[in-house]
């Protein structure tokens, strides 16, 4: 009995070792962090995904993209290998990607509305001045408390698109370089376009890259939108500013965002020979 009990300890302690081998070869995969700070102005916790370039040096200074619907299972894990992959093969140089994971994206893309409709088909929406507000007075202070910062970008797509729109009409200065894609400028009747002109007349010209999408098999209204939107800021003349504009002859909605950003991007870094 004690010598079978020998040879299944015996055999016991070689497995474990089999396995703990095995295991010895497994290594977390990470390309940067998971952070959450406390919003006053939201009242909630707001979750960010970070991403930080391979050689990530925290005395270096990087430019910083903020990037909307950036939970994991959004648009986080496409787009930063986007950026990684233009820092590899493109003249972009290495950037921080800070994904805002979502809560409600209805109450914080949107704008007040008194329309019934909408007031009746999105109950929660309308809060967007609050959340741009998080963004102004809370996320980015805390960006550039952790990391030295350069140019700032902000991505937005559809509600993304249009609260990137709020932003670059209402409160400019936040970011360097806007990449509006399919935004939903049908939002309160086209409300925030109607306004864009007058809006544009109080904005300094001061130095700014904006890149507006839109693809070619989406809603017509969509596209009538983004062509009006690129129209109304080309027409303000601001010399300080470079308005680029891609129809996406092949794309819808939902397929629009990655090879749009890779043509924005193009735009700005050109291949490294």
């Amino acid at each position: 009995m004690i010598k079978k009990l020998l040879i299944f300890c015996s055999i016991l302690f070689v497995f474990q070792n089999v396995i703990l081998a095995q295991n010895g070869n497994i290594k977390p995969l990470t390309i940067g962090e998971i952070r959450t700070i406390k919003s006053k102005i939201l009242n909630e916790d707001r979750v960010l995904n970070i991403y930080l370039p391979q050689n990530f040096n925290k005395a270096k200074s990087y430019p910083v993209i903020y990037l909307l619907d950036g939970s994991m299972n959004e648009d986080f894990i496409h787009v930063t290998g986007l950026v990684q992959f233009f820092n590899q093969m493109y003249s972009m140089p290495e950037t921080i990607v800070v994904g805002i994971a979502n809560i409600d994206r209805k109450k914080d893309f949107t704008f007040h509305t008194d329309l019934k409709d909408l007031q009746k088909d999105y109950p929660t929406t309308g809060h967007s001045d609050k959340f741009i507000s998080f963004l102004e007075k809370e996320l980015k202070p805390y960006i550039e408390s952790q990391f030295k910062t350069t140019d700032k970008y902000l991505f937005g797509q559809s509600l993304g698109g249009l609260l990137a729109t709020e932003i670059l009409l209402k409160k400019p200065e936040m970011f360097t370089h806007y990449f509006i894609i399919s935004p939903s400028l049908w939002w309160d009747d086209e409300s925030l376009l109607k306004q864009a002109g007058q809006l544009l007349t109080k904005i300094p010209d001061t130095k700014k890259f904006i890149y507006i999408s839109v693809g070619k098999g989406e809603h017509p209204v969509m596209v009538k939108d983004a062509e009006d939107l690129y129209d109304v800021l080309k027409k303000s003349n601001k010399k300080n500013w470079t308005v680029e504009y891609k129809m996406m002859e092949t794309d819808n909605h939902a397929t629009i965002l990655h090879r749009s950003l890779y043509e924005g991007l193009l735009k700005l870094f050109p291949y490294k020979e």
